[in-house]
C-alpha cells in the first residue's frame, strides 16, 4: 500500500500564505490521481485540487486563482501552495492516493494537516 506523509500546516492571518506537501512511499508516476481534500468541523471532506500522473490538474472552484497543486517528481511530494488565505479555508487537509495495481482500484490516505487561518 501507498504510504503518504503530509506536512506544512499552521496558523496563519487571512491574506497569508502557506504551502502544504504530501511525499508518497512510490513513484509518484504511478500514482494515477493524487488530491487535497479538506474537512472543516461540522462538514464532510471534499475535493480541493488534484493532479493526475500525466499531470492534468482540476480544482475546486471555491480556491481557483488562489491555490495551486504541483509536483516534484525527484522527492515524490506532491505540493499545494495556497495564497490569499480565508478564515473559512480552516481545516484539516488531507493527501489521498488512487492508483491502480493488478487492475484493481486502491486509495491511501495520510495522517491530515491543520490548516488554520486567523486574526
Amino acid at each position: 500500500q501507498v504510504q503518504l506523509a503530509e506536512s506544512g500546516g499552521g496558523l496563519v492571518q487571512p491574506g497569508g500564505s502557506l504551502r502544504l506537501s504530501c511525499t508518497t512511499s512510490t513513484n509518484i508516476f504511478t500514482i494515477n490521481y493524487m488530491g487535497w481534500y479538506r474537512q472543516a468541523p461540522g462538514k464532510q471532506r471534499e475535493l480541493v485540487a488534484q493532479v493526475t500522473s500525466g499531470g492534468s490538474t482540476n480544482y475546486a472552484d471555491f480556491v481557483k486563482g488562489r491555490f495551486t497543486i504541483s509536483r516534484e517528481v525527484a522527492k515524490s511530494t506532491v505540493y499545494l501552495q495556497m495564497n490569499s488565505l480565508k478564515p473559512e479555508d480552516t481545516a484539516v487537509y488531507y493527501c489521498k492516493a488512487r492508483y491502480v495495481r493488478i487492475s484493481a482500484w486502491y486509495e491511501s490516505w495520510g495522517q491530515g494537516t491543520q490548516v488554520t487561518v486567523s486574526s
